[in-house]
This record gives structure tokens, sequence and C-alpha cells, in this order.
């Protein structure tokens, strides 16, 4: 396949993920909520920068992030020195994290916390866990009796934290395993494990993902305690309007300057490490070293495109529309509509075609990638359905994330062990950039119209969406074991043909 040929097909994967949404928020302001001309011309021009965005920086990520990933977990497997490997991961954690488009998303809207202290912070919960994560593949420690250890953990911590921190804490969770630290998280894992040549080595390469997440909800829920009541309620997400063209353009111009400065502050300390790497251990030779320095000017100036787009256009009209939308008479509909948009965007993100393959794949054709996907498409539906009755009624997030997590965790008995791993990984990827860069706007414009907090009413949505494969994932995996036990018990019973002769004692 020739350069012109990838860079096209991961164009198409952002333009299937971004149209259905671009669309349906088109029809809506075009025929049923009347918003300004800027605004809508600003979407779309944000709409086409995400597409443009996403494509090259999902094909800078698999030209350098995985790679780098690759190679550095390979070469930390070799010196066999349990300290180097664990320093390195935290190290590689905290680097990878911070350029992760969805996290910058994410702490730009949260109110009286500094962005880079947010983001620190997290990606300090991150590189802790993937160190944690890398210890557990080498002692072959499983996944269940760690999971089971960590939730428990959050939920004491939930007890005593501020309530306006809860959400935000799952979110965080959520939105960390992106575009970005996904394909060189498990790269790193795929190096470790190569050094155990046990039957459960290939299996424990899962998790790593789960475990990642957990970092940054107990990383945000002790921030919680430092900042205390300090934290402010309403939103500081910035709206751009524009009455002309012009407008509109000098407002492009003016902030892609400031997420040029921002994307090369994220990305220079990942690229400093593997420089370091390379002139230390690696020496690799000269063509991988520049098909690698040409995936990181793929994805930095993917990452410029994406935030500026997202940022500028589509959380700006995201937050007007649930704004209007709540304002008006007909505020129930954001209900069914955040259902709407939820199954169509779960059909567009191509991680979770991978996810569904991977499923069928493990259980040998017994789940098939249609119905996984199609559990999947209500799953999120349904996920963001619950986050708007929040919004709406103010629920506590606790009354949906405590249960929810109680039952993902008590299936983790009932299933085999790779489907757990798996389906806690899959959290991560059904919460894809378009739920950080329109929908959790979208419910924090209707969260500020029907005068709620959006600390505690709006956000919760990420972690509501990231919650739910864990269920569902693991459901299919009982389906598994159903179906499996089924089969084995028709094999077992002896078929004989109407000419055949019986012999009784040889029956018994």
């Amino acid at each position: 396949m020739t350069s012109k040929d990838i860079i096209r097909e991961k164009i198409n994967e952002a333009v299937a993920s971004v149209l259905p949404i671009t669309v349906i928020v088109a029809v809506i302001c075009l025929f049923f909520v009347p918003l300004s001309n800027g605004l809508l011309l600003s979407f779309l021009i944000g709409s086409l920068m995400l597409i443009v965005g996403m494509g090259l920086f999902t094909l800078g990520a698999d030209m350098s992030m995985t790679q780098i990933g690759q190679h550095i977990g390979a070469k930390m497997t070799q010196s066999r020195k349990l300290w180097l490997i664990l320093l390195l991961s935290l190290i590689l954690g905290v680097a990878v994290t911070v350029a992760e488009p969805d996290l910058q998303v994410l702490a730009s809207n949260v109110p009286g916390i500094d962005k880079s202290v947010l983001m620190l912070r997290v990606a300090v919960g991150v590189g802790l866990f993937l160190a944690i994560s890398m210890l557990r593949i080498l002692l072959g420690v499983p996944l269940r009796r760690l999971l089971l250890i960590c939730y428990a953990l959050i939920f004491l911590l939930v007890i005593f934290s501020d309530s306006d921190f809860l959400a935000v804490a799952f979110d965080s969770g959520g939105v960390t395993t992106g575009p970005m630290t996904v394909p060189f998280i498990m790269a790193l894992g795929v190096g470790v494990t190569s050094i155990r040549s046990d039957k459960n080595a290939k299996s424990d390469s899962f998790g790593l993902i789960a475990m990642c997440s957990i970092g940054p909800v107990l990383a945000v829920l002790i921030l919680g305690f430092l900042y205390g009541d300090s934290l402010g309620s309403g939103s500081e997400t910035a709206i751009y309007d524009f009455a002309t063209s012009m407008e509109l353009g000098h407002g492009y111009l003016a902030e892609i300057p400031v997420y040029l400065r921002e994307v090369a502050v994220a990305l220079l300390p990942i690229v400093a490490f593997f420089l370091v790497f390379q002139l230390v251990s690696l020496h690799l030779q000269k063509i991988p070293l520049i098909r690698i320095f040409i995936g990181v000017a793929y994805t930095y100036v993917g990452l410029v495109l994406f935030l500026t787009g997202a940022n500028v256009g589509f959380t700006s009209l995201g937050y007007v529309l649930g704004s209007a939308i709540g304002e008006s008479r007909a505020a129930f509909l954001l209900v069914p509509l955040a259902m709407v948009m939820g199954w169509f965007i779960i059909n567009a993100e191509p991680s979770v075609h991978v996810l569904n393959k991977q499923v069928e794949e493990v259980s040998a054709g017994a789940i098939s990638e249609k119905a996984m996907g199609t559990s999947l498409s209500i799953a999120i539906a349904l996920a963001m359905g619950l986050a708007m009755i929040r919004v709406l009624t103010g629920i506590s997030i606790l009354w949906f994330i405590v249960p929810g997590y109680v039952f993902a965790l008590v299936l983790t008995f009932f299933v085999p062990e790779t489907f757990t791993a798996i389906a806690f990984d899959s959290g991560g990827v059904a919460s894809g950039p378009l739920t950080a860069t329109f929908m959790l706007p979208f419910a924090m414009g209707a969260t500020t119209a029907l005068g709620g907090n959006i600390m505690t009413d709006a956000f919760g949505l990420v972690a509501m969406v990231a919650m739910m494969p864990l269920i569902t994932v693991q459901l299919m995996g009982v389906v598994y074991v159903v179906k499996t036990r089924r089969a084995e018990s028709e094999a077992a019973v002896p078929v004989f043909g109407d000419d055949e002769i019986i012999e009784l004692w040889e029956v018994s």
C-alpha cells in the first residue's frame, strides 16, 4: 500500500467518524434550533479541520508513537532489569499522556483548575499505573485481583471526596486512553510480554489500558483534597461566534499559533526521550529513523488542526446548541437526541471495529462482529441518554457509576479472563474524540441553561460512555461461555444412524 493510499484510508476513517455528527447537528440547526450563521459556518470549518487533523494524527501516531513504543519496549526487555523497565514505563506514561488530545480538550473545559496542573496530575497517574501494569505482566499477577483492589480503593476515596471532583475524576480515566496513548502503551506491553514464555503471556498483554485508566481517577480524586471548596462551578469554555467572514478567518488564525506552541510543548518530552534513547541504546538505521520523524511531523500538524477545529468550531457550537435546547420548552428532547448521537458516534469510531473483530476472534466466531457492534451501539446510546437524564435531574453520578462498576466486577468471576481484559481495555475505545469535543460541551451548555452545576451534572458523560463496554463485552463473554458449554454437551452425546446396531452396554 502506497503512502497516498494510507493517507486516504486514514482520512476516510476520520470522515466516517465526524460526518454523521456533522450532518445531524446541521439538520438540527437549519430546521429546529436557530443559531447564528457565523457559528454554524465555524462549526463546518471545524468539522473539516477535525477530519484532516484526525486523519494526519492517526497516521502519524501509527508511524511514530507505535514504532517508538515497540522499539523502546523491546530494548527494555532485553536489559531484563526490573528497575529500568519500571522507571522507563513511568517516564513514558507521563510523556505520552501529556500529548493526548482528548485530555487537552477535557482539561481546557474544567473550571477552577489550572489546565497544566490537571494534565500533569493525570499524566503522573497514567505513568504510575503503567509501571504497575508492567510489574503485573512480569510477575503474572491476575488482572481481576488488581482491578478489585484498585476499584475498592477508588470507591473508598469517593466517600471522602468533594462531589465536584467525582465526575471529573471518572471522566479523566476515559479521555486518557485515546489515539495517542493506546497504540503506544499496547506496543510497550507486547515488548514486555516477550520476556515470558508461559501460556498466559499473550493474554496478560491485555489489561494495560484498563490499569492506565485507573491512575487518572485516583490522581484527580487526590487532587480534590488539595483544591477543597475553591473549585468553580461555572463554565470557563471559550465560546466563539463571528458576525462576518473576516472575523471568522481572524478567529481561526489567532488560535492556530496558540496550539502550535501548546502541541510543540506536549510532544517535546516524548521526542526528546526517544532521541536520547536512540543515541544511547537503540541506534536505529537511517530509514526507520526518518520514517519515525516524518510520523512525528504528521502527528504535530494533525494535532494542531484537531485542537483548533475542536475548540473553535466543535466545542463552541456544542455548548450553544445544548444551551439553546435546554432553555426551550423541548428540553426533554435532550435525552433522545443524545441517544441518536451516541449511536452514530460509536458506529463511526474506527477503534470500535477493531474491538469487534477482536471479540469475534477470541470467541472463535461464537460472537459475531455484527452482534458485538449492535450491542455496543445500544450500550453507548443508553449511556448518552442516562447522561442527559443526569443533566435534567441533577442525579449524582454515583447512582450510575457504583452499580455499573460493581456489576462489571462481578461479571469478571463468570467470564474468561481474556474477555475481562478486553472489556476493561475497551472503555477508552468507546469514549473517542467526539465525546470530549462535542458531547461534553453539549451537556455543559444544557446544564448551564437549566441552572445546574456543570461539575456535578454535565461532567461524567465521558465516564458513562467508558463504563458501558465493561458491561457489554463481558455480557458477550457470558454468551460465549454458554454457547461453548452447550456445544460441548451436544458433542458429548453420541449420534447413531437409522440402520446402526446399538450395543446398550457400550452406550452405558
